[in-house]
């Protein structure tokens, strides 16, 4: 008997054992660190690059083949594949399904909240304010997206004096490629081991440079691709060009730095005539809930509110057609 039962203990013991390892397989099969780089490879490719068809269905089949329903009902959106690009543009790991998901729960929150304030509101608040945490998450998307372009931006004088010496030291175009991608921080050595593996794996380096040119949409890059491919047709010394291209970028960030600050008072005018009344009849409603509801109960205060809303969005985008300033 007592055999008996310190088998079933042992046999018990790797039963739970082998339990514990399975379930930490399927975890890292999936959410792991080899299997997210995966993922963000065939998100770069599917999103960003520039593969046939035939590519193109078997990679989706391969990303929706154990997706969940919302994600297969997100993926079916017309603008799903630009909102991917996007999203690899970030530098997030999420995806389409979950920047969704996450819009509309926020969306509900807020219109639960506005819901059960205390405070009498507008009809329109309610949905506007929905509107606007649902887009929250799209808009920080966006803001991800703009800070890792800008640094893609800075980074890439540097490539291209790298690319040139390493030209005249001897080495091939794809050897130089390979340097950057060891050499250089996320995200420009990122984007450049994509372009690299590309390059190994068989794909044409006309055809990686212009995946690399949409993964990446900067024009300075632009004129980066632009200026190999009519070399590799035409001839030429790259190196000089490259460093051509290094050095006029740098001379663009001076100017471009010059205007920044000449514009930063006109930006601050902007943020606080934009902020004002916000913030003014934020306060009001605060310590005298009584005095503005007339606005929007009063059928000639909902028409002066209607044209007080248009004047300040004209206003807005006056003010930013004057302070955007393109270098």
């Amino acid at each position: 008997m007592d055999s008996i039962f310190y088998a079933f203990i042992v046999l018990m013991f790797v039963a739970v054992v082998l339990a514990f390892e399975a379930i930490y397989i399927w975890w890292n099969s999936r959410h792991g660190a080899a299997a997210k780089r995966i993922d963000s490879r065939i998100r770069a490719l599917s999103a960003g690059g520039n593969v046939n068809k035939e590519r193109l269905s078997i990679l989706k089949d391969n990303m929706l083949k154990e997706a969940t329903l919302f994600e297969k009902l997100m993926m079916q959106l017309p603008r799903a594949k630009s909102l991917d690009l996007l999203l690899q543009q970030s530098g997030t790991h999420t995806t389409v399904a979950r920047l969704g998901f996450t819009s509309l729960i926020m969306g509900l929150g807020v219109l639960a909240v506005t819901a059960i304030l205390p405070v009498p509101l507008p009809v329109v608040v309610a949905p506007v304010a929905a509107l606007i945490a649902g887009a929250l998450p799209y808009l920080n998307v966006m803001r991800k997206r703009s800070k890792r372009l800008h640094k893609l931006e800075k980074q890439l004088p540097d490539v291209a004096d790298t690319m040139s010496r390493a030209l005249r030291a001897g080495h091939s175009f794809a050897s130089a490629v390979g340097m950057v991608s060891a050499e250089f921080p996320e995200p420009m050595g990122g984007e450049f081991r994509i372009t690299f593996d590309e390059i190994n794996y068989g794909v044409p380096l006309n055809e990686a440079l212009l995946n690399l040119a949409n993964r990446v949409p900067i024009r300075d890059l632009r004129y980066f691709v632009i200026a190999v491919l009519i070399q590799r047709e035409t001839g030429g010394n790259l190196a000089e060009v490259l460093d051509g291209i290094g050095f006029l970028i740098r001379e663009r960030f001076k100017l471009f730095d010059k205007v920044r600050v000449l514009a930063a008072e006109g930006k601050l005018s902007a943020w606080v005539l934009s902020l004002l009344p916000l913030v003014t009849g934020g306060a009001v409603m605060i310590f005298n809930p009584k005095f503005l509801p007339v606005l929007w109960e009063d059928p000639l205060g909902q028409k002066m509110l209607g044209g007080m809303v248009v004047i300040m969005l004209m206003g807005i985008l006056w003010m930013r057609k004057i302070i955007k300033i393109r270098v």
